[in-house]
């Protein structure tokens, strides 16, 4: 198994606006809008940061709740194996390739999906992995049953799941991989 991290190439992997306070944030992502209209990220709605920082609490505190070992108030987004679809969110779309070997999996949480749908309260359609969090050992069982979702549902046409994301919550594996840049001051 592989996790792949996409990123814009100007600005470099593993940076986030949850790393910021929550006004800088929401300036990013207006600066995002503006700068970089394409962009996947200039498409966000304006409550989207305080959504994420309300998802990130959730998937937190269920993955301790499971044993998980957090090491960030914030984890680096990941995804298991490539996706077609996220490798075209950036203007000057990178990504990265880290086996999962890399990794100590009990830094790391799972969503069948992307954590934010998964979680929305607006989406009930009773499927088993809706509003549920996995450790390694059960996203495997899971994606036994199901498959990736970015072989049976790229395009969206089935529901919001496209991938399977990874919250790692530490700097561990990615440490070597970190941008010294900021999303306040690209190269």
């Amino acid at each position: 198994m592989f996790l792949y991290h996409y990123y814009d190439a100007a600005v470099g992997p593993f940076v986030s606006i949850s790393d910021l306070p929550g006004d800088q944030a929401r300036a990013v992502l207006e600066t995002i809008k503006q700068t970089k209209p394409k962009a996947q990220s200039a498409q966000r709605h304006d409550k989207y940061v305080e959504y994420r920082r309300n998802c990130e609490s959730i998937i937190r505190a269920e993955f301790i709740r499971k044993g998980g070992v957090v090491q960030r108030s914030s984890p680096h987004y990941m995804v298991v194996e490539h996706s077609p679809w996220l490798s075209t969110w950036f203007e000057n779309g990178a990504s990265l390739k880290i086996p999962i070997e890399e990794f100590d999996v009990n830094t790391i949480s799972f969503t069948y999906g992307d954590s934010m749908p998964t979680f929305s309260p607006l989406i009930n359609d009773g499927k088993e992995y809706r509003h549920t969090l996995y450790t390694y050992p059960e996203i495997v069982s899971i994606i036994d049953k199901y498959g990736l979702p970015q072989n049976w549902n790229n395009d969206g046409k089935y529901g919001p799941e496209r991938y399977v994301e990874a919250h790692v919550w530490s700097d561990g594996a990615v440490g070597r991989y970190l941008s010294e840049r900021s999303l306040f001051n690209p190269p």
